[in-house]
């Protein structure tokens, strides 16, 4: 991931995550978020099953705040983002997850939060996975 033509961001084996931050969403919400994201068991054990979570697989992750996410276009052609975090709040609550993801994995890479960023992805796999609290049990 490059921000200016630098690179910010950048893993090996692993997850890379978009975050919206909703209006409603809080710290509770996030370390729910967190606790299903790497629980996941999508990477291969040594049957060829998606059997392994990110933390038996030594992966890393790559964090990215994304309000654009939270894009609604039920009406017109223009999207709304009325129901994204305010940038203050969906500031602080990306930086809650990041400092809690970093307690259990040993490289966490960002974004930075509010810019222009180039985000380049090799998805090596069948998974790309959207934890959204109406998919979740």
């Amino acid at each position: 991931m490059t921000v200016n033509e630098k690179v910010v961001g950048k893993i090996e084996k692993g997850f890379v995550v978009l975050i919206g931050v909703g209006q409603n969403d809080d710290r509770q919400t996030a370390d729910k978020y967190l606790k299903k994201m790497l629980g996941l068991r999508i990477f291969k054990d040594e049957n060829d099953k998606t059997n392994l979570s990110l933390s038996d697989v030594k992966g890393q992750l790559l964090m990215i705040s994304q309000f654009t996410l939270y894009a609604n276009c039920r009406k017109g052609n223009r999207p709304s983002f009325i129901e994204a975090g305010a940038p203050d709040m969906a500031n602080e609550l990306y930086e809650y997850m990041v400092e809690k993801a970093r307690e259990q994995v040993s490289v966490v890479q960002t974004g930075c939060f509010g810019e222009h960023m180039k985000v380049s992805l090799e998805n090596d796999g069948p998974f790309t996975v959207i934890l959204d609290e109406s998919l979740m049990g």
